[in-house]
């Protein structure tokens, strides 16, 4: 087949085509313009741009406003080129020179439809989303500008499969792509911007809110997913033919995913569990809900490490809610033992005394009690009680100063804490004769 190919003709036509179009006097004139107009922007840009970036970062203004402004700076050398290119087409238009100047306009158009996509984009946050946006546009553009549009469409719309009565292509999926990315960020965007207000809304409880948030996030999501594809063009009835068997890996590949998802929702939903909230769980984990996302629940212990757990775990497993029902009370118990030779009434008056003064966080309604458990087998065993309403700030802390001012009045009394003696005997054997 390569050998009926005629290479010296393809070439020669090639290269007549690109002499009669790109090597004409008044091209290579137009291609100076613009390359002498790109050099010169270059260096003007070079010995302001440092000055511009010091001032911008000496300037008291909040981090966004930096962002933006470090964004529009790096415009100012497509800018200069542009005003460079404009000013030369200007003169090389004119009735003095009368030259064409077709691809020179072409390029100031790009550059200033590049520099206003560029400074209409600056809301965009992600850098990911704020260039991808750009590009797609600046690309249209250009097809637009040199006028090859609708010959570009028709042949992306040319290229495509059968798929039954329908059809699939190309410039179908390039447009639902688009529209998917932009509908998703927008959605996105606007789930983001309406948590933020239903987060300051006083009069609706932290779990309500967090669940607002979370269906008005998925509403959206879904929504920007059917419109996108059928705004482009794509009949929906064409992922029939292969949606059973993705449906199906889909559903095997995000079985956790849905059901961290949907269990986060329940608990929300039943406020069995708050952000806020003081946890136990069963692997020892203790520590306050911070926040309660989509697959996971971030739970931060007292030694500021924060735990992901699924949001599953609270469904199949115990936990213990400390601030669960609103009554923020928390019973602690401290187990001790005296000597058998001291009053057991004396020590339950002298414990409830230490409990009273051990700490502020320990509250006075209700009181301090102090319980005569067991006789044991070398000491008398008491449990002493108290409450606390500030389990968040921690367990160990409030029991050992208790524990210390146990400590300090049995000194001070001068009771005795037993420990339990042991008696070995060593007995010798005598070799048989």
């Amino acid at each position: 087949m390569l050998g009926n190919i005629d290479i010296a003709a393809l070439w020669g036509k090639i290269t007549d085509w690109c002499g009669g179009v790109f090597w004409t006097e008044n091209t290579l004139y137009q291609i100076a313009i613009i390359a002498i107009s790109f050099g010169i922007s270059v260096i003007i840009t070079h010995s302001i741009n440092k000055r511009l970036g010091d001032l911008i970062e000496k300037a008291n203004m909040p981090i966004q406003a930096k962002r933006v402004s470090n964004n529009l700076r790096r415009l100012i050398q497509p800018f200069i080129a542009l005003v460079l290119i404009f000013l030369a087409t200007q003169i090389a238009s004119s009735t003095l020179l009368d030259m064409e100047v077709g691809l020179t306009t072409a390029i100031a158009k790009l550059l200033l439809a590049w520099i206003v996509i560029r400074m209409a984009l600056q809301f965009v946050d992600n850098r990911f989303a704020r260039n991808f946006f750009a590009f797609s546009i600046l690309a249209t553009a250009a097809l637009s500008v040199f006028g090859i549009l609708d010959e570009t469409s028709a042949a992306l719309d040319s290229v495509g499969i059968n798929l039954g009565e329908s059809r699939l292509s190309l410039l179908a999926v390039i447009k639902s792509i688009f529209l998917l990315f932009s509908l998703l960020y927008m959605a996105i965007f606007v789930s983001t911007f309406a948590e933020r207000k239903v987060m300051q809304v006083k009069g609706i409880k932290r779990s309500s809110q967090v669940l607002i948030t979370k269906i008005i996030r998925i509403t959206l999501i879904v929504f920007a997913l059917l419109i996108g594809v059928t705004s482009a063009g794509i009949d929906l009835s064409l992922f029939a033919v292969f949606g059973g068997a993705v449906g199906l890996g889909i559903g095997f590949g995000l079985q956790k995913g849905i059901s961290n998802l949907f269990s986060g929702m329940l608990l929300l939903m039943d406020k069995s569990i708050v952000p806020g909230d003081v946890l136990e769980m069963e692997g020892g984990t203790f520590g306050w809900v911070r926040h309660m996302g989509a697959r996971y629940t971030e739970v931060v212990t007292r030694d500021n490490k924060s735990f992901l757990i699924p949001n599953e775990d609270f469904i199949t497993q115990r936990v213990v809610n400390w601030s669960h029902g609103g009554d923020p009370l928390i019973r602690v118990e401290v187990t001790f033992g005296v000597d058998y030779k001291h009053n057991p009434h004396e020590i339950n008056a002298m414990a409830v005394e230490a409990a009273t003064k051990a700490d502020e966080r320990i509250c006075e309604n209700p009181a301090p009690v102090c319980h005569f458990a067991e006789f044991g087998d070398s000491s008398l065993n008491f449990k002493l009680r108290f409450w606390i309403k500030d389990a968040e700030k921690g367990m160990t802390n409030i029991r050992g100063s208790v524990m210390l001012a146990l400590w300090d009045a049995f000194e001070e009394n001068n009771i005795k804490i037993p420990y339990p003696h042991r008696e070995v005997l060593i007995t010798e054997q005598k070799k048989a004769s």
